[in-house]
């Protein structure tokens, strides 16, 4: 029997790689249950095919409250594994993110055997990461890491590093598609995020006004955030006539099959990106990508081959790139040949063997 826990159900790339895991564990035929805080619309959930168990979380409105609600969250989470009568004496707790230090307890007490997935670098306050870490060396019998960056930055040696992959379906139909540097005379620029200026939210708006006398150029931005936040976050900002905003698509293929080229511009001043799923994606799909130079984005990433590795913050060297390529097809499809050649390099049949290797400790 395999136990998984997860905070925040949304469409970022955590639950995405959770559910990832749990499709390729599934083979072994384990029984599975998911504990899941309340709220948010995102990959898991009645479709992950695992009995289901919601405990409450709310973000609040401001980090204090969130803080609150958080760790109120892992309270209540304790007690209903206290209470629970249904989980194995020799289940493996498999946690997923930093987030969730109630579980990791429970399964270290009880005599479990606690798995952690780690996605993230640096959470704040700082305080609660420590405490968090703390809990991750004292509990864990593995710990997964999703890039060498990542287990070097954690400072967790004996992590096991699994590079994302991405589900199988989109992986096929990625394979299958073909790439064109235009469609319809248009170069299309996207990226895919939340809105959250440290992923470049700004430099991204900024780009495209830079390039806005070429009207060949189009730019389309895709969020995982609601209607109510979308419309909070561009109240003050002015958005250039060639940027489309597109929310709560279900389909993301439809949107590298569209694309010319994406981007991640994440601040490397602010937020290091541990791997970078949504360039993966991409580069399934044979689109070339503009990363940032530091992270796991440089494990995936060959600046010149795949893409290239820009500095956000860096917008002359950021615009002149995005030009190049609009300019140069054949570049763009050199690129591409090289992206699906990488991507190939980490499908989910590795993924899953993986793994499926390092929840159950084989070499």
């Amino acid at each position: 029997m395999i136990v998984f826990f997860h905070l925040l159900n949304d469409r970022s790339g955590s639950p995405r790689a959770l559910l990832n895991a749990m499709t390729a564990l599934a083979r072994k035929d384990a029984r599975q249950q998911l504990y899941l805080g309340q709220g948010g619309d995102g990959f898991l959930g009645e479709s992950s095919g695992a009995e289901l168990r919601r405990f409450p979380y709310a973000r609040g409105s401001n980090k204090l409250a969130t803080l609150r609600a958080y760790l109120g969250s892992q309270w209540r989470l304790w007690r209903m594994l206290r209470a629970a009568r249904d989980i194995d004496r020799d289940a493996i707790c498999y946690v997923n993110t930093l987030l969730p230090f109630a579980p990791a307890i429970f399964g270290r007490l009880s005599g479990r055997t606690v798995i952690y997935h780690l996605h993230e670098v640096s959470l704040k306050p700082r305080l609660l990461q420590w405490f968090l870490l703390f809990v991750v060396r004292q509990t864990a019998a593995r710990t997964i890491c999703v890039s060498d960056f990542h287990r070097r930055t954690l400072g967790l040696p004996s992590a096991r590093v699994v590079y994302n992959a991405i589900a199988e379906p989109m992986y096929e139909r990625g394979l299958r598609s073909h790439y064109a540097p235009r469609r319809d005379g248009v170069f299309r620029v996207s990226m895919l995020c939340s809105l959250r200026d440290y992923k470049g939210v700004p430099e991204f708006l900024q780009l495209a006004a830079d390039l806005a006398h070429d009207a060949s150029v189009q730019f389309q931005l895709v969020v995982n955030d609601d209607a109510e936040a979308v419309e909070s976050y561009f109240a003050s900002r002015s958005l250039p006539p060639s940027v489309q905003i597109l929310r709560g698509v279900e389909d993301v293929s439809e949107v590298y099959e569209d694309a010319s080229l994406v981007l991640n511009l994440s601040r490397v001043d602010q937020w290091v990106e541990t791997f970078g799923l949504t360039l993966l994606e991409a580069m399934t799909f044979g689109v070339p990508v503009i990363a940032p130079p530091a992270g796991g984005p440089v494990e995936l990433v060959n600046d010149g081959q795949e893409g290239f590795l820009v500095d956000s913050r860096d917008a002359a060297a950021l615009r002149d790139k995005v030009a190049q390529l609009a300019n140069d097809p054949a570049l763009c499809l050199e690129m591409s040949r090289s992206a699906r050649s990488r991507a190939q390099e980490l499908s989910p049949e590795r993924f899953s063997d993986s793994i499926c290797a390092a929840v159950f400790g084989n070499p």
